[in-house]
């Protein structure tokens, strides 16, 4: 069932006024502003002056991949701080948020097949994985554990017997022929489709129906299932004498290998290596037909500090007749490691970067102040953005706020690709429909003004919604971001849409300026119960 979309004359009406909720202030019939002649200036220096792609150099080609609390993490938010003070933002710094655990990054990696013909094998080591100590050779087995049942056969059957073997973990995977284009962008429909609200089933899942009770699928596991499984099986391996796991890259084909990490908490993990399916697939057909298959693996990795703190990169500009108000905007600035991060998120994070120079550069006096922000940790659960909104804000857990909540006017994230904005989520705030529709029309040229009120998840933009703050994150295409890039090896500069980030500054800087002068700050959903649980990624 869907719901069934406004027609054009209540679109016209929403257009002409500005709803909002009572804690703000709003009057119900005053018109939502655009500054077209700023608009215009935005444009303008996005478009003729941008700088945009010199930031996602930096970020990708000389501090790239950034690993959170790895050298080349740290040595970006040095550079992004110190770029931004360049520019005249004012209290760029680096704010720490408490310790993160270790660093690590590797220096070194190859991977060989030995026997039966000589042949270099196309992957990357998972993160936290520990070194080879020097080349490792050993002979592969297929040894695929799918359960937590798994383990009390594999004790039997392989008791003794996987001393010294480069273990490969995976069933092979099916590379069918891939039909769909690689690289896309939303057509009218689909981003029509996308804007209807999905009424939720009685499953919880928007409609979607669970998994089925006839045996066709297994439930997926809880994140505490998951880590426990995964902590079993490295404990199984650990036990076993293993000196090496090696696993299929989950999606992709053509050489691209997706892969993300180990649980930094465990202990002694076993090293392991993720290679593409293609080569994955041609040791697994060797051993299911009893060919003995010879490997050898280098891998040279380095661990920091335990206790070094993490942080995100801060700047701002200082906002005039109501400067203890604040508007944000932000992207996280770490990444995987196997590329060198740049849609996953160099992209947001030039973007951002660029909307902050745009305005500082035009001189636009704005009432509020305007703050970004490059997350750390985002990629081990939006760690960087929720303990900023702890500190500043309000405890998710207790739900207790600051008078720093009470002055917020509203946060805006980008963290979706290298793809253009199309629109934004609503994040179900229907008093923001009326701002963002009045907002996005001088760019509908531009291909943007789709406003969806369903939420999104997955990244920083839920730290605030958590805290009952205005938080959003803006629709893009997809390109080849979920294909080819997120988290793989092909995450870099050149998967990068130079006209794509230009568009979605100009478009950041204008939503950012608005809000900073709108009158009210932006209408709030009403305050959430406390939550014994917090935000992050399932």
């Amino acid at each position: 069932m869907k719901m069934q979309r406004s027609g054009p004359v209540f679109g016209l009406v929403v257009l002409t006024c500005s709803l909002s909720l009572p804690q703000d202030g709003l009057s119900q019939d005053r018109p939502e502003k655009v500054d077209l002649s700023v608009i215009h200036q935005i444009k303008d220096e996005a478009f003729q002056n941008s700088k945009v792609m010199d930031t996602l150099f930096q970020l990708t080609e000389v501090n790239g991949p950034r690993l959170t609390n790895s050298p080349q993490f740290r040595a970006a938010g040095d550079w992004a701080a110190k770029q931004m003070k360049d520019w005249g933002l004012a209290n760029a710094k680096l704010e720490k948020w408490g310790p993160f655990g270790s660093g690590w990054r590797f220096t070194s990696f190859s991977a060989q097949m030995i026997e039966p013909q000589s042949a270099p094998l196309l992957g990357y080591p998972l993160a936290w994985t520990p070194g080879t100590n020097g080349p490792l050779s050993g002979e592969a087995v297929l040894a695929v554990i799918r359960s937590e049942a798994d383990f009390d056969k594999f004790k039997t059957e392989f008791a003794g017997k996987l001393r010294g073997k480069i273990v490969f973990r995976d069933d092979p995977r099916d590379l069918t022929l891939p039909t769909a284009p690689a690289g896309t962008r939303y057509s009218d429909p689909q981003l029509a489709d996308l804007s209807v609200f999905p009424i939720p089933g009685p499953s919880g899942r928007g409609g979607r129906g669970g998994v089925n009770n006839n045996g066709a699928a297994p439930p997926p596991l809880t994140p505490e299932r998951a880590k426990k499984f995964r902590a079993m099986q490295n404990q199984f391996w650990h036990d076993e004498g293993v000196p090496l796991v090696v696993r299929t890259s989950a999606t992709g084909d053509s050489g691209t290998v997706f892969g993300a990490a180990f649980d930094r908490e465990l202990k002694d993990n076993v090293p392991m290596v993720v290679l593409s399916a293609e080569h994955y697939n041609r040791v697994t057909r060797l051993l299911q037909k009893k060919v003995n298959v010879q490997l050898q693996f280098d891998i040279k990795a380095q661990f920091y500090d335990d206790d070094q703190d993490s942080f995100n990169v801060i700047a701002e500009i200082p906002g005039n007749s109501k400067k203890d108000e604040v508007v944000m905007l932000g992207a996280h600035v770490d990444s995987w490691h196997m590329g060198t991060g740049a849609t996953d998120n160099a992209a947001g994070s030039a973007v951002v970067m660029e909307a902050m120079r745009i305005l500082k550069s035009l001189d636009l006096k704005m009432d509020r102040t305007v703050r970004v922000a490059l997350w750390g940790g985002e990629e081990q659960g939006l760690l960087g953005s929720k303990a900023y909104v702890k500190a500043h804000f309000a405890d998710p857990k207790v739900m207790k706020t600051t008078a720093e909540h009470e002055h917020f006017a509203g946060y805006f994230n980008i963290d979706n690709g290298s793809g253009k904005i199309r629109g934004v989520y609503g994040q179900t705030n229907d008093a923001m429909r009326p701002v963002f529709e009045k907002w996005f029309e001088p760019f509908k040229d531009l291909g943007a003004g789709t406003i969806v009120m369903r939420n999104t998840g997955g990244t920083d933009h839920l730290s605030f919604d958590e805290v009952g703050l205005p938080g959003f994150q803006f629709i893009q295409d997809p390109l080849d971001y979920n294909t080819r890039t997120h988290h793989s090896n092909m995450d870099v500069y050149d998967r990068i849409q130079a006209t794509d980030l230009e568009q979605a500054s100009a478009i950041m800087a204008s939503m950012v300026y608005h809000a900073a002068m709108r009158p009210e700050k932006l209408p709030r959903k009403p305050l959430p119960k406390p939550k014994p649980t917090e935000v992050g990624r399932p």
